[in-house]
């Protein structure tokens, strides 16, 4: 499972020009699942997304989780995460899940950040083309990946 985490002052998705998820003061993350995640992939990702220490203590050092900030959460499904460009100039897209997985792994992860935490989770829409507006903060932004998290440890 890869994310992409954007530390943001506000974010929307729309879906056919209709704000369908807003926020303010959090992250934005943008979700791929891949064709070989497991449930222990979502539980590592949904972890690190909720006690990543990226945002700002009062001596200005990133050293506050969202959970501690009581940040929002914008939550964006992203297959591209998982475009192989090494060969050719179109991207493949082979190691995504099939859309019933990865649509199983979005919910549930809305699911997983909803019962351990007390924050607002908004989210996008699966399989719609979404445009996804954001102020990044900083700029701070990360990528989680959790097959190269399993590797190093």
């Amino acid at each position: 499972m890869k994310a992409i985490v954007q530390r943001v002052i506000k974010s929307n998705v729309s879906v056919d020009n209709e704000v369908i998820g807003e926020i303010n003061n959090g992250m934005t993350v943008f979700l791929g699942v891949g064709e070989d995640d497991t449930a222990k992939d979502l539980e590592y990702v949904g972890n690190k997304l909720l006690n990543l220490r990226i945002f700002e203590d009062n001596d200005g050092k990133m050293n506050l989780s969202i959970k501690e900030t009581k940040g929002d959460i914008l939550l964006i499904s992203q297959f591209t995460l998982y475009g192989n460009t090494r060969k050719g100039n179109r991207p493949s897209f082979s190691k995504a899940a099939k859309p019933d997985k990865a649509n199983e792994f979005y919910n549930n992860m809305i699911k997983f950040l909803n019962k351990n935490s007390t924050l607002i989770i908004k989210s996008g829409k699966f399989q719609a083309h979404m445009e996804v507006t954001l102020i990044n903060d900083g700029p701070v932004t990360l990528i989680i990946d959790s097959k190269v998290a399993r590797k190093e440890t």
